[in-house]
């Protein structure tokens, strides 16, 4: 998981081995061999170590995908292609009556992302003569379906480190909801970064079960600028996972309370109580 950070990465790991998976890190595969009945493969590990064989029944090989851009005539009308269709941010290729969307177009290789660039495509080829529109690509919601899930959109730190962009990280653990203590799974977290001194969500990650349903409401507010505050002040359903959402707002809150305000009111009460 080289996007995500490390905490984040670490945790999946632990909870693969806490099932019995083994998970070899910075080992090349080399070659599949096969003795009689027995098959295995062959990888290598750092470059001091000897090649280990590992006995399999079935090989899953995940190794990514790449568009298919071959055989539909885009050479014949020399349409450019670099790894992907090219197009502008209307979805257009060179020629503006046609329009390339979802794993074809990139960047994302996301059903929903192609389903977000469906719209655009379909509403720019029947009005674009009016009116165009820009795909929107600013907030992108990521989900891995492992056990527990991870999803995050937004910068993680990881990304704003690189970018060398300023933030602060508010945490809330999965051991003080009051669902995910009922349900018996309390191990998770939710981290969402702000702008310094600012409820402005640059980014958040949830590890937790059905983090894909919990991160809806943060694409939400980042989509339409609604800060932490604005989650705080939201009803949600109790008991409910997505309210783990609203008391790291809370956790936010209390981390900036007005300390001055604070004392003025302390000192208005002492006075209404005489």
């Amino acid at each position: 998981m080289p996007r995500e950070d490390d905490d984040v990465a670490d945790f999946v790991q632990k909870r693969l081995e806490a099932d019995g998976v083994t998970v070899l890190l910075g080992h090349t595969s080399l070659r599949c061999e096969k003795r009689g009945d027995r098959k295995t493969l062959v990888v290598q590990g750092p470059p001091d170590s000897a090649p280990r064989s590992i006995p399999f029944d079935a090989l899953l090989v995940a190794v990514g995908r790449t568009a298919r851009l071959e055989g539909y005539g885009l050479e014949t009308l020399g349409i450019p292609t670099h790894r992907t269709i090219d197009t502008n941010v209307y979805l257009e290729t060179i020629y503006p009556n046609i329009f390339a969307a979802g794993d074809a177009a990139g960047p994302y290789q996301f059903t929903h992302s192609a389903g977000h660039q469906a719209w655009y495509a379909a509403v720019n080829a029947l009005f674009g003569t009016i009116k165009r529109f820009a795909v929107d690509f600013s907030v992108i919601p990521w989900v891995t379906f492992v056990d527990p899930e991870v999803a995050r959109v937004g910068i993680n730190e990881r990304e704003a480190r690189k970018q060398g962009i300023a933030y602060e990280v508010t945490r809330y653990s999965l051991t003080e909801l009051d669902r995910a203590i009922t349900e018996g799974t309390t191990e998770g977290f939710l981290k969402v970064l702000t702008v310094p001194g600012k409820d402005r969500i640059l980014g958040a990650t949830i590890v937790s079960p059905h983090a894909g349903e919990m991160l809806a409401e943060f694409v939400l507010a980042m989509k339409h600028g609604l800060g932490l505050s604005k989650i705080l002040g939201t009803i949600h359903a109790y008991p409910s996972w997505v309210e783990a959402n609203k008391n790291l707002a809370g956790q936010w809150k209390l981390a900036h309370a007005p300390e001055r305000l604070l004392a003025w009111v302390e000192r208005y009460h002492q006075w209404m109580r005489g």
